[in-house]
């Protein structure tokens, strides 16, 4: 089966206005479709996030000028060399990142995955490799833009119920303390992975099948007076306290960066169904979309990112491990989910610039591989005959720096983009402009939007 109908599957139900999700791109597998034409159909639905799980260049180069934010992920392997020195952070950043900024909207680095539970690892070199991170950020003027943080399993809490006694693994407290002193210091979020299907799974007698489906009307009771309709939110929650336990008056932003629901599981794995998967991912997605928190921070959303796109036939692992997809390897769904989108579309045209929704922040910028000689004389044209004030262009001046063709030509065309209305033929340049959804501005130079 062709991978073209992976876009039109996503079209057969009502759409509804939403502020999109997020969703875990993982690739161990022999049958998918090519990034481009993954990146293509999430233009068309309400995913407008993904987390990868390294800094593939196919990936990251598919997702160019597509208005999806992308995280992408330092490898465990990885981590010990950037906790060395700034110098080796600079470096994995320069090789791996920076090549696709600012067409690529990458919005946070995830240094290594579940890393503080994995039995090879070494605590102490986490927060260190964050903050050599970081400060490669802070020196290009990249810190607000780009965030470092790291995805835990639930395995870093000593016990997660009830929530609101909930601690960190007495052994991982110390680092613990000071990951969360750096996140709340550089603004970054706390990451959790969080699978109610793994503690039904382990235990389908004691656990409610629709508590751990999000779907428990009549609640589970915290002995501080919060109730819990499902399991998620008490997962959060315990998080939420053990943050809380550390001391002090910091607060973290938390986000389920991993949470979904296996279709297919073998003959021990209790509840994995198309029927429950289906359940729990769309009840996740409506959660993710709601504005609502928790019982413990009613005030406070939680951004999701399901887990997963695809089901990865290459995983290792029990069965379920490879079937956590909503679609499968060949562009088909796996089970109905609705992920369409009022006001997405893969052109810009259809997109409505001007709608307030996605659309409403729009920057033009230099294709990544344009010609220089044709770049020369689109930054000459709207610098002179076009009217742009190219003064932040000039030396000493806050868009001088990088002193690079690319880097001034953006600046250029979306000024002039931004003077004649933002139409999508004002920024054509002969075939070297693209419009973007993300904020192309960096340090002091900000790019003007209208």
């Amino acid at each position: 089966m062709s991978a073209l109908p992976f876009l039109l599957l996503l079209l057969t139900t009502p759409l509804r206005y939403v502020t999109g999700i997020g969703i875990n791109y993982g690739t161990l597998g022999n049958n998918l479709p090519p990034h481009k034409k993954v990146a293509q159909m999430l233009q068309s639905t309400i995913i407008n996030k993904i987390k990868i799980y390294d800094t593939n260049p196919d990936i990251l180069e598919a997702f160019s000028n597509t208005g999806i934010d992308v995280i992408v992920a330092v490898e465990n392997s990885n981590i010990s060399s950037i906790s060395a020195d700034v110098s080796a952070a600079d470096q994995w950043f320069t090789s791996r990142v920076a090549h696709f900024l600012p067409a690529t909207s990458i919005i946070a680095i995830a240094v290594g995955n579940e890393y503080l539970t994995n039995t090879e690892s070494e605590p102490s070199i986490l927060v260190p490799a964050m903050r050599n991170l970081h400060s490669v950020l802070v020196a290009r003027g990249l810190d607000r833009k780009i965030k470092v943080t790291t995805p835990h399993s639930m395995a870093v809490l000593a016990s997660s119920f009830p929530p609101s006694s909930s601690q960190f693994a007495l052994n991982l407290i110390p680092v613990m303390a000071s990951l969360v002193e750096f996140l709340a210091d550089t603004g970054a979020p706390f990451m959790i992975n969080a699978y109610p299907y793994f503690a039904y799974r382990d235990d389908p007698s004691k656990i409610d099948l629709e508590y751990a489906l999000l779907g428990n009307a009549s609640g589970v009771s915290d002995p501080k007076g919060y109730t819990y309709t499902n399991m998620l939110d008490a997962q959060i929650d315990a998080v939420r306290s053990a943050t809380k336990a550390l001391g002090g008056n910091r607060t973290v932003e938390i986000i389920i960066s991993e949470s979904g629901w296996p279709s297919k599981g073998d003959s021990r794995e209790a509840g994995a169904t198309p029927e429950n998967a289906k359940t729990y991912n769309t009840r996740l997605i409506e959660r993710g979309d709601s504005h609502v928190g928790t019982p413990m921070g009613p005030k406070e959303k939680v951004e999701v990112f399901v887990f997963a796109l695809f089901n990865e036939n290459e995983k290792e692992g029990y069965a379920s491990e490879r079937n956590f997809g909503i679609f499968n390897g060949d562009g088909s769904k796996v089970y109905e989910v609705d992920l369409s989108c009022s006001f997405c579309s893969g052109s810009v045209e259809k997109m409505g610039v001007g709608s307030g929704a996605r659309g409403a922040s729009v920057w033009c910028v230099a294709k990544p591989h344009a010609d220089e000689k044709v770049l020369q004389a689109v930054l000459d044209f709207c610098c002179g005959a076009g009217g742009v004030d190219c003064k932040e262009l000039v030396e000493k001046e806050a868009c001088y720096e990088p002193n690079k063709l690319h880097a001034h030509a953006s600046y250029a065309m979306n000024a002039y983009y931004q003077m004649h209305g933002r139409n999508y033929w004002n920024c054509d340049f002969k075939g070297t402009g693209l419009v973007t959804f993300s904020d192309p501005s960096y340090g002091a130079c900000r790019y003007p939007q209208q």
